[in-house]
């Protein structure tokens, strides 16, 4: 049985105010081909398939599309897909009676009372599997482990009850190779800050592996965009995204993951994704003078690209040349790319002496982790310096930080 993990698609994001749909077409594109140059069976999406809760009419429509297609082309293809912490639930949900007919199977939220819903039974002509399709958990999906204990559980401690419920029901099933899904930060994954959402809840910021058992043939999870395995082992993996969210992503090495299953053996193999479109960032390296970096920029070959590259420039806040903006539009002019601002650099020096850079750049916000600030203001307050956050505030930020991602507001 072959299977293809995937994730963290985000279709419909705005990329610098720039549209990635022609992108995103050439990846799905590609993806069908893959898929029946492969000859796969189940294709599992772990979540984050679109980039906002609410996504514009064509990223569904993108959606929809590349199903009809694929199942044009593979006809014995099932395709499991999870909500992640960027997708609403119920919008995921509200398309499953219309993909079953296409043999996908969308799960969007996590009942506690009914585990087995995340359960799925996967039979295709070359294998069976059953997969745990667990989306992303919110504090709230797991409010009633709460009601059972004495001490109220962790975010992390309710997570693990979980999965452990979910693998008990799949242990009920006949035997069969065992599948486990996931949209979370696993312990000692590579985290974007330039463009993951913290899963910060309660403090508690990375969930650790052993919650998945020992019996999973193999764990698929989204969120973290870097390919990567988790605990040392080739069987839990994040695919990662198809291309770079951020200017900080543009080396990595994206890829979907082929996965071969028998009764006795589980091999994995990555796939490498073309690039489609290029993410551009000069200089590379440390700032240069303004004529130095327009020589760059009029050097730039982009005649050989399919789509118009994404540029970003880093500038020296101490070049204070009133003809910068001027003077880089006449390096770029007559280049078809996607301009993505300036990045405006100053260098300052800390109480050692050594210079640092500080980056002028609003994005770099999203970042910052509101956990550590309620710390910092807790610390910095006059009646309360040097003492604990309490408990109950940080349950109260967790209740908070967890409706602005309902309802995609952070």
């Amino acid at each position: 049985m072959k299977v293809l993990h995937t994730s963290d698609w985000h279709l419909g994001q705005q990329f610098y105010e720039h549209s990635r749909f022609e992108e995103h077409q050439a990846f799905l594109n590609w993806l069908t081909e893959t898929l029946a140059a492969q000859h796969i069976d189940l294709l599992l999406v772990a979540g984050d398939i679109y980039h906002t809760a609410t996504p514009p009419a064509s990223a569904e429509n993108q959606l929809y599309q590349f199903i009809k297609n694929t199942k044009q082309r593979c006809p014995d293809l099932h395709i499991v897909i999870i909500a992640g912490n960027h997708d609403s639930a119920n919008r995921i949900m509200a398309a499953k009676p219309l993909l079953a007919q296409f043999d996908t199977h969308v799960v969007g939220r996590f009942d506690t009372a009914s585990p087995k819903d995340v359960v799925l039974p996967i039979s295709t002509k070359n294998g069976q599997a059953h997969v745990v399709a667990m989306p992303f958990l919110r504090s709230s999906d797991l409010s009633h482990y709460n009601r059972q204990e004495e001490q109220p559980l962790s975010y992390n401690q309710a997570v693990a009850l979980a999965y452990k419920d979910a693998l008990n029901a799949a242990s009920e099933l006949p035997k069969a190779p065992l599948i486990v899904m996931g949209h979370l930060h696993a312990k000692g994954g590579d985290i974007s800050t330039d463009s993951e959402r913290n899963l910060v809840i309660g403090g508690e910021e990375a969930i650790s592996a052993n919650i998945f058992s020992e019996q999973a043939d193999y764990v698929a999870l989204g969120h973290l965009h870097k390919a990567q395995t988790v605990a040392k082992s080739e069987t839990i993996r994040y695919s990662g995204t198809p291309m770079p969210m951020s200017f900080s992503e543009r080396r990595y090495q994206h890829q979907v993951v082929l996965i071969e299953l028998s009764d006795s053996s589980c091999t994995v193999n990555p796939l490498y994704i073309p690039s489609f479109c290029k993410v551009i960032l000069l200089p590379e390296k440390d700032c240069v003078p303004l004529s130095e970096l327009c020589e760059l920029l009029s050097e730039l070959d982009l005649s050989d690209e399919n789509l118009a590259p994404y540029l970003r420039v880093k500038l020296s806040a101490h070049d204070t040349d009133t003809t910068f903006r001027e003077q880089i539009e006449q390096a770029l002019a007559g280049k078809q790319l996607k301009f993505c601002g300036i990045e405006r650099v100053r260098q300052e020096r800390n109480h050692q002496d050594d210079e640092q850079a500080l980056f002028d750049d609003v994005s770099q916000i999203e970042a910052l982790n509101p956990h550590s600030l309620l710390e910092q203001a807790f610390a910095n307050h006059k009646d309360m310096a040097g003492q604990a956050v309490p408990k109950e505030l940080e349950d109260l930020l967790s209740h908070v930080i967890d409706e602005l991602n309902t309802e995609d507001v952070l």
